[in-house]
Parts: structure tokens; C-alpha cells; sequence
């Protein structure tokens, strides 16, 4: 798929066909997807938020740290897993606490991707 057909996909009613478009983006590296994803950790779906959290880190988007911060407090664990493992690939040293905080989440997979993204940071 072209870029253009992710991004209109994004906007799409089908939430698996969100869900695609905001991993595929992470998977283009274009740094010109960063303002729809950046959108998508709105949307309704917990796996378009999910995925779009994690292409964000995918691709640098380091305007998308304190938005990913935001997400480790999700209620779904799956979002709160990639806000994780986004801010590992983003490296910004703003996420430290929050990160930190995020290894004390309840969910197993969360703590173990905070934890992960925590060695991600301290490792230059």
C-alpha cells in the first residue's frame, strides 16, 4: 500500500482496517506519518491506539513522547504495553518516571515492557 492509502485508511469505519494502517505506517518509517498517528491514540479502538503508540516510536516521533507518557495510563493494557515500548524506541529521557511508575502497572506485560524500555534508556 502507498502511504496515501494508510493514512485515508486510518480514517476508515472499519476498526480493522485502522488497526492495520497505523502498524503498516511504523512499518514505512515516514516521518511525515507522525500527525495522523499522532490522531489515531484517540481513536475509540484500544488497537489502533495499540499499534499507532507503537509506529510513533517506530518512526521517531519524538513530538509524541508526552502524548505516549499520557497512554501508560490507558485502560487497556494492550495500549498501555505499546505507550511502553514506544517511549523505549523514542529514548527520551522525559519518560524515566512515568516509565518507571509503569513497571509497578498491574498487568504483567506492561511492567515487563516498561522495564524493558527503562534498559532501553539507560543503554546509549
Amino acid at each position: 500500500m502507498t502511504f496515501q492509502q494508510l493514512i485515508d485508511d486510518l480514517k476508515a469505519t472499519s476498526g480493522i482496517i485502522r488497526s492495520r494502517a497505523a502498524a503498516d505506517l511504523g512499518k514505512l518509517g515516514d516521518a511525515r506519518a507522525a500527525a495522523p498517528l499522532l490522531a489515531a491514540l484517540g481513536d475509540a479502538n484500544p488497537s489502533v491506539r495499540s499499534n499507532a503508540a507503537f509506529s510513533l516510536g517506530e518512526i521517531g516521533a519524538a513530538q509524541a513522547t508526552p502524548a505516549l507518557i499520557g497512554l501508560l495510563q490507558d485502560p487497556d493494557e494492550f495500549v498501555r504495553k505499546s505507550a511502553a515500548k514506544g517511549l523505549g524506541l523514542l529514548g527520551d529521557p522525559a519518560a524515566r518516571i512515568p516509565l518507571s511508575a509503569a513497571a509497578d502497572d498491574p498487568s504483567p506485560v506492561v511492567r515487563r515492557n516498561a522495564l524493558r524500555s527503562l534498559e532501553m534508556l539507560r543503554t546509549p
